[in-house]
């Protein structure tokens, strides 16, 4: 068995004396991990570094076995990443989402969506809007999409301001007056029937994305796994909302 694929490094551990496994997200191969003989070399270890970029070849015997990893260096931006508590934490975020997918299944859209977010981590202002629509885009792919597209009360496309908690779909100002103190809110930059839709989000807006994704993560996959809220999460969002207060 052999494939050749672009992939996004989400992390390694040691494997016998010189060796590495390598876990990464695939292009077409979704995530995958295998063994990198020598991994542990210092001409490897700069490459086996969350973040970085590679063309991969991957080699078994058989499709399920664990099979092995040999590289091409693609993009090295793993030291960048590692130089702010933003890079850090958005890697370390970005890896544990893409770890909610099943192994070997692809989805080749969160993988775009990765590259363009780890490229990112170095504008604060940019990577925070990124990563919420990540995770919107993360809930979609395990299932539990949400639809922002209409009010659910009324079918209209104009003033959408929250977001109902059981059913996740939008609803208008007007609808979802009544109820908003049990609301979430939809915050613009999410809205694309409003001005502030592709714009750069306000510090609140952000906080408002974080909050609604948040909270479906919470529900569906964290809370439903049994698995504890991630910390990485928690200091990527405290980072830049101190970038922003700055």
């Amino acid at each position: 068995m052999e494939w050749q694929d672009h992939g996004l490094i989400l992390g390694s551990r040691k494997h016998g004396e010189t060796g590495a496994i390598v876990e990464v997200m695939t292009e077409k191969h979704g995530r995958h991990l295998g063994l990198v003989r020598g991994g542990r070399s210092s001409r490897m270890r700069p490459i086996l570094q969350p973040g970085n970029s590679v063309n991969i070849t991957w080699r078994a015997r058989l499709e399920e076995h664990l099979g092995n990893f040999t590289f091409e260096a693609g993009a090295l931006r793993a030291a960048d990443l590692m130089a702010t508590p933003i890079g850090i934490y958005g890697i370390q975020t970005l890896s544990n989402h893409l770890r909610l997918l099943p192994e070997r299944d692809p989805h080749s859209g969160l993988f775009y969506a990765a590259q363009v977010l780890v490229e990112n981590f170095q504008y604060p202002e940019i990577a925070a809007s990124l990563m919420v629509r990540f995770e919107l885009a993360l809930l979609e792919e395990l299932g539990f999409g949400l639809d922002l597209s209409a009010c659910a009360s009324t079918g209209q496309q104009e003033e959408l301001s929250y977001v109902s908690p059981k059913s996740g779909r939008a609803v208008s100002a007007q609808a979802g007056k009544p109820w908003a103190d049990k609301m979430l809110t939809l915050p613009d930059f999410l809205n694309r029937f409003e001005e502030g839709w592709g714009r750069v989000p306000t510090a609140q807006a952000v906080a408002d994305g974080f909050k609604l994704t948040g909270f479906f993560l919470e529900r569906h996959i964290y809370g439903a796994r049994g698995i504890r809220h991630p910390d990485e999460r928690h200091g990527f969002i405290k980072n830049i909302a101190k970038y922003e207060h700055a």
